[in-house]
Parts: C-alpha cells; sequence; structure tokens
C-alpha cells in the first residue's frame, strides 16, 4: 500500500440516527474502492463494520468503525459511528480525531432526534458538516420536504449540490448542479452514467446552481468579488469556496444517496477526495500544556491512542492517529501518561475486522497496531526530543445507573476485570465500588447501553449478572440530646465482672466548646471530660468524648 503524505490524507466521521445507512453505506465505499469483493447486508450479518456478536444480535452499531478507502489518489480515514445516543462515546471519540463530518439523514424520516444530537456535537467541536439524504428510494421519501425541515433546523446554509429527479421505487438518477451533470445508475448500481442535463430540468438545475455559486463565493473574499462582478464561478473556485465555507461552518452542502443500492457512492467519495478540508486546514489541535501541535511529518512523533478494541484470537487493537512525525514498525517510543517504553508493531491501515500491513504512517494519518504492553486509551506515545500529552476528549457525564452482580459471587474479580476490559472499549462506562452501599455500580449513557453490557458478559465472558436498585446511603443524624445508662454484672465463678456505661449524645457543630454539664428531663449533669477522640466519617466528622 502507498505510504500517504499528510496533504493527501482526509479523515471522516459517518454520523446519524439508528436506521439512517451509515453502515450500509460504509458497506458501499469498501465495496467500491476494492477493500471488498461483495457487499454485505446488516440483515446478513456479514457487513464489514458491525462485525461484534453484539452488534449482529441488535442489529445496531455497538462500536465505532475505523477504515479507509483509497479513491483517486486521496486516502480516506472513515469511522462509522453508533446511532444511538446510548453509544455516543464512539461518535464523540471519531469528532475529535476527524476532521469532517458526513451526517446521514433517512429519506423516510427526514431529520430526526439523533440528527439534532450529533449536529449539536459537531457544533461544540466545530467540525464541517455535509448533509447525506440517504434511502431516497424509499416510496414515502420527499427530498423537497427533508431539504425544507433541514433548512428550517440549521439555516440557509443548507445548499443543496445534487437532487433527484424522483424518489421512491423509481429513484436511480439524479441532477448535480456542481458539475452540471445528469448522473444516472442501472438497477445494480455502481459507476454512473454520466450525461447532459435533461431540458425540463435545465431552468431548475440552474436555478439550484446560482444558489450554491452564492454560498460558495461567501466563504471567500475574493470570489465574492469575483460573483457580484459576474455572478458565476468556475467548478474550480466552487470547490475552493465550498472547502473555505466548510472549515468555517458558513456551508452545509447536501448531497443525495441510496447505499442499499450503491447509486451516488462514487460521487460522494469523489467530492470528500477532491473538496473536503484537508488536515492540516483544520484548526490546530493544542496538549495538554495548551501548546499547538501541527501535523507536521518533519516534527517529532507523537501518536494519541483513540480506541481499543478487544476481539478473538487477537486481544486488544490499538487504534491511533498520528499527531506529528513519521511512524515505523519498530520503533521505540514513551508512553507520556504511564512512563513506560513501547516498540511498536506492525502498523495496519484499518478496514473494520481487516487490517492492510503498511511500512509506515504520517501526520495527520490513522492507523491501527497490536500486543502493546502498557497503553491504554487515551494514552499519547511520543518519539526523542517531544513530550507532548494529549486529553482533548471530554466525554458526557452518565445518564443511568444499576448496581451489577455476579450470580455467582465467585466470579465478582473476574466480573470486574470484565468491566475494566469494556470501559478501555468504550470511555463512557464509569465503574464504582461503593464501599459505603456495598455494591458495584455501573453508569452508563442509558438502559440499551447496560443491556448491551449485560449480553456480553453473559454471551462473550459466560459469566452470569443480575441487575439491582442502587442502594440510597441515608446518612441519619443526631437532631437532640438524648443520654443512656448502662450496668454490666456477671459473677458465675471466679473473678466477676462489672461495668457501667453512661452515654450522652447531641447534636454537634463547628466551633462548639466543650461541654461542662447537661440538662436532661429537668436534670442537670456535671461531667469531667478526660480524653477526647474524634472519628472521620466519608460525609463528615463527630468528635466522641
Amino acid at each position: 500500500m502507498k505510504v500517504y503524505q499528510t496533504n493527501e490524507i482526509k479523515n471522516i466521521a459517518l454520523l446519524g440516527s439508528a436506521g439512517s445507512g451509515k453502515t450500509t453505506l460504509a458497506e458501499s465505499m469498501v465495496y467500491e474502492a476494492g477493500i471488498i469483493k461483495r457487499r454485505g447486508t446488516v440483515e446478513g450479518k456479514n457487513t464489514m463494520s458491525d462485525y461484534f456478536p453484539v452488534e449482529q444480535e441488535y442489529g445496531y452499531s455497538v462500536f465505532s468503525t475505523v477504515f479507509h478507502v483509497e479513491w483517486n489518489n486521496k486516502k480516506l480515514n472513515i469511522i462509522d459511528c453508533p446511532g444511538s445516543d446510548d453509544f455516543v462515546g464512539g461518535a464523540i471519540t471519531a469528532l475529535n480525531v476527524t476532521d469532517q463530518a458526513v451526517l446521514l439523514i433517512n429519506g423516510q424520516y427526514g431529520p430526526e432526534v439523533g440528527t439534532m444530537n450529533a449536529f449539536r456535537n459537531t457544533e461544540k467541536l466545530k467540525k464541517p458538516v455535509i448533509f447525506l439524504v440517504n434511502q431516497l428510494d424509499r416510496d414515502n421519501c420527499d427530498f423537497d420536504q427533508i431539504l425544507s425541515q433541514l433548512k428550517e433546523v440549521y439555516g440557509p446554509n443548507c445548499v443543496p449540490v445534487q437532487y433527484p429527479i424522483q424518489t421512491g421505487a423509481g429513484f436511480n438518477s439524479v441532477i448535480d448542479v456542481l458539475l452540471m451533470k445528469k448522473y444516472s445508475w442501472k438497477p445494480e448500481g455502481g459507476a454512473p452514467i454520466i450525461e447532459d442535463i435533461p431540458a425540463d430540468q435545465l431552468e431548475k438545475a440552474k436555478e439550484w446552481k446560482a444558489a450554491l455559486v452564492e454560498a460558495a463565493a461567501a466563504g471567500d473574499d475574493t470570489l465574492m468579488e469575483k460573483f457580484f462582478e459576474s455572478e458565476d464561478l468556475s467548478e474550480d473556485e466552487m470547490r475552493e469556496g465550498i472547502r473555505k465555507g466548510l472549515v468555517t461552518r458558513s456551508i452545509f452542502p447536501v448531497f443525495c444517496v441510496c447505499a442499499g443500492r450503491d447509486m451516488g457512492v462514487r460521487r460522494l467519495m469523489e467530492f470528500l477526495g477532491n473538496v473536503v478540508p484537508f488536515v492540516s486546514e483544520m484548526p490546530v489541535i493544542k496538549n495538554a500544556a495548551g501548546k499547538e501541535v501541527p501535523a507536521d511529518a518533519s516534527a517529532p512523533t507523537s501518536l494519541y491512542f483513540f480506541k481499543t478494541g478487544v476481539e478473538p484470537h487477537i486481544g486488544e487493537v490499538q487504534y491511533f492517529k498520528v499527531m506529528s512525525g513519521v511512524v515505523k514498525s519498530g520503533d521505540d517510543l514513551t508512553n507520556a501518561d504511564r512512563g513506560s517504553k513501547e516498540r511498536m508493531g506492525t502498523l495496519y491501515a484499518c478496514a473494520g475486522a481487516n487490517r492492510i500491513q503498511v511500512d509506515e504512517l504520517r501526520a495527520g494519518d490513522i492507523g491501527c497496531t497490536v500486543k502493546l504492553k502498557d497503553v491504554k486509551t487515551g494514552n499519547t506515545l511520543n518519539g526523542k526530543d517531544t513530550e507532548n500529552k494529549f486529553n482533548f476528549i471530554k466525554y458526557p457525564n452518565s445518564k443511568f445507573s444499576r448496581a451489577i452482580k455476579a450470580v455467582n459471587e465467585a466470579e465478582t474479580e473476574k466480573m470486574m476485570a470484565a468491566l475494566q476490559k469494556m470501559r478501555q472499549e468504550d470511555p463512557t462506562w464509569v465503574v464504582e465500588q461503593s464501599k459505603e452501599l456495598r455494591q458495584i455500580i455501573v453508569h452508563g449513557q442509558g438502559e440499551f447501553h447496560l443491556r448491551t453490557l449485560k449480553w456480553r458478559m453473559e454471551n462473550n465472558e459466560k459469566i452470569q449478572i443480575e441487575y439491582q436498585e442502587p442502594k440510597i446511603p441515608y446518612r441519619e443524624t443526631i437532631t437532640k440530646m438524648a443520654r443512656a445508662d448502662y450496668r454490666h454484672k456477671k459473677q458465675s465463678g471466679g473473678a466477676g465482672q462489672f461495668g457501667e456505661v453512661h452515654l450522652i449524645v447531641e447534636p454537634y457543630t463547628d466551633g462548639m466548646p466543650d461541654p461542662t454539664s447537661f440538662t436532661i428531663n429537668g436534670q442537670e449533669f456535671k461531667m469531667n471530660i478526660k480524653s477526647k477522640e474524634e472519628k472521620d466519617l466519608e460525609w463528615g466528622s463527630c468528635p466522641l468524648s
């Protein structure tokens, strides 16, 4: 495989609601790039992305899947993210290590709650967005209505680059107003037939192109001046304007695709390779010390490990982004978080469950390796002459908690090891051993999140578990003064036993002077404090006299 330079690499995240077709799109992309010879289906449980048993059981993506395609001498590193908000950790991770988001819209339903959540995450991280309307072959798909909804929710910056001539079962062609061509496909999809725009579509195409030209010009002052002079831009100028508009989020291009029938996928990849921003055109990431670390292949080597996968017969697969420099198999690096030394093993370009061996990876690229000794998710490995450390990924707080218990108490330790392993795969899990409640609490993103944990624990780890409601830590306190006495006497031969205990309790506040007398039920009790002991508790402290 070719070694790609930093200016030939683009990193892209596939986002969207559950059921919007991300996994199917990923399958068509790797098929068109020649990485696989036959396209699988979600229903057939044989796709490149959803290859873990729990994903095949539920029919949804649970983990993000990293893969690549080579297209027009560009390398597109793509991360297919879960659509359910319960697995938002995969999407958050992907957005932090990529430079472009492709946000899929289910053509049957238009923008959904998952669409809005995904867009909100791109907004927080200031990532460019391309809207991709999928499933245009469904009978209840209305492209014009979807476009109207996008403009209503996300503003007039949603500008179509393509529109379908018709939707529903007869869908097989689109008008591309950037190239001013008609793209159509045979029933099997794949390579398009490119023709001039039919006469009955020409007026509409010109109108939509004018809107795209104006939106592209708005991203650059020079292009805007030319637009005012001629009211038109060349194809290359439009691409340049769209690229700059993507970086500043002043334009959200809208594309059309039918991933299930492999229609429009090649054109999408062409646009991704030619137009979306390169790594070098995005804002520079800062290390933990606040210092900018440009994606420069000539700089010292720094790798950021953003994902851990655990696969049968392989063990841990560590996914990383080359933040700077060049990494090669056999390089000796230092773990900035743990202080340990690591020697890089074989390097791979990612392809879902498959991996393609490579000689080296350069700044901006994404790859994976196996059998590292002491590297965890979030760690940084550095070469000589650098001490970078990265912690730029911020995960959302937990939303759902349950106490977890091994049915067989002898397997508790084994269960804890499995929980820690799962947390490496998904950092949104939080595992808490509460000494106060004497329970193990797992905090996740939702009920579905915890249900998949239970399935994996019982089917993959062979540990039967049960969930319980977490106990409430009732913390009672003393509200009024009270007194109690007890006399102990015991005589049963030999030395006898005798003792008296006099106990007085009362509310205590910080700074209160030591008492010398107590009045209880009208009777005064004087006392002489001989010693004082203070006992620290988890929720405060109480002095004992």
